[in-house]
């Protein structure tokens, strides 16, 4: 078993692995003694807050040989920082929401249907998906649009590898991404703020690029519910909501999908989103970012490279206006 099985049955954390006794009860008398009314008070509490919800550390280990053709050399996000805080809007809006509630996704029995436009349509399960091609480790940037990042060593392999297998026709020009929508295990379905299921796409030659990976696990281990269990997409050139979670189905079209973020603000969200520093949010600046983990409150923003630092991503939009295809 991908996950470990408990005596009720499920095979899921309980609700003491996601927060463990000892941490919450210490977490109570840590905010009683606390004084949170100085900037330094608050950091505390947030740190604290944080390590409560942290995902247990008990999870399986995934084994996974080390591509040192994808290694950034930026310090890595430390595991509690890339685990509670997070975007998951079907756990919250709020980044800690998703350590919070996301106990409740059962990440196993699993399956990824996929269809359309393949020659070979078929469902796989995760047993399926962990034997389709070598594990590896990849330490990858993943940026946000809201505009912080994180360095974070994922385990899986490229998509290619199942964009390969299925056989894609010459009709397909897009692949569509949905997630699972349970309002069961997911409380923020119940949310009207996205059109669910959340959904997202890419062009078939995005796709195929060695970059674009088929993730399901991180820091060794399976990937903790909050990060998008059992099995996710990261595409380190665009911005982290690009990177769809939870995935059930795989679809490959004729026709550009209509993704969550692009239906819901078109002017902000285009089908793209490639980092880039040039092109700002309507609503804010993209040219810096905050390093969750590692810039504290008062550290200068870094600079925001073009395509996140990956530029042999580059030809993929060679003769494109970026700003137009944003």
């Amino acid at each position: 078993m991908l996950i470990k099985s408990h005596s009720n049955g499920i095979d899921s954390p309980f609700a003491s692995e996601i927060t463990p006794r000892e941490i919450f009860e210490a977490r109570r008398t840590f905010i009683k003694q606390m004084a949170v009314g100085s900037i330094a008070g608050t950091a505390l509490f947030e740190m604290a807050n944080r390590a409560a919800f942290a995902q247990s550390p008990n999870a399986q280990k995934l084994a996974a040989k080390p591509n040192p053709a994808y290694v950034v050399m930026d310090k890595q996000t430390p595991y509690t920082d890339a685990t509670t805080y997070n975007n998951f809007y079907e756990f919250g809006t709020d980044k800690s929401d998703p350590a919070q509630y996301a106990g409740s996704l059962k990440p196993r029995p699993w399956t990824i249907a996929i269809e359309g436009e393949v020659k070979k349509p078929m469902t796989l399960d995760l047993d399926a998906l962990l034997k389709l091609a070598p594990l590896e480790e990849r330490i990858y940037r993943l940026r946000c649009v809201e505009g912080w990042s994180m360095v974070i060593p994922w385990v899986g392999y490229s998509l290619s590898a199942l964009l390969k297998k299925v056989e894609p026709t010459g009709n397909a020009k897009y692949v569509e991404f949905v997630s699972l929508a349970d309002k069961k295990q997911m409380p923020g379905v119940n949310s009207p703020v996205l059109e669910w299921p959340y959904v997202e796409g890419l062009r078939i030659d995005e796709a195929n690029h060695p970059l674009a990976m088929l993730a399901l696990g991180m820091y060794g281990e399976v990937l903790p519910n909050q990060n998008g269990a059992p099995v996710r997409i990261v595409l380190p050139w665009k911005y982290g909501f690009k990177s769809a979670k939870s995935i059930v189905k795989i679809r490959f079209t004729k026709e550009q999908p209509r993704t969550a973020w692009n239906v819901s603000a078109p002017q902000e969200y285009g089908f793209y989103s490639n980092v880039n520093p040039n092109v700002d949010h309507p609503r804010w600046s993209q040219a810096t970012e905050r390093r969750i983990g590692e810039d504290g409150l008062f550290t200068r923003k870094r600079k925001t490279l073009m395509f996140n630092g990956y530029p042999e991503v580059a030809p993929l939009y060679a003769g494109m206006d970026l700003k137009k295809f944003y």
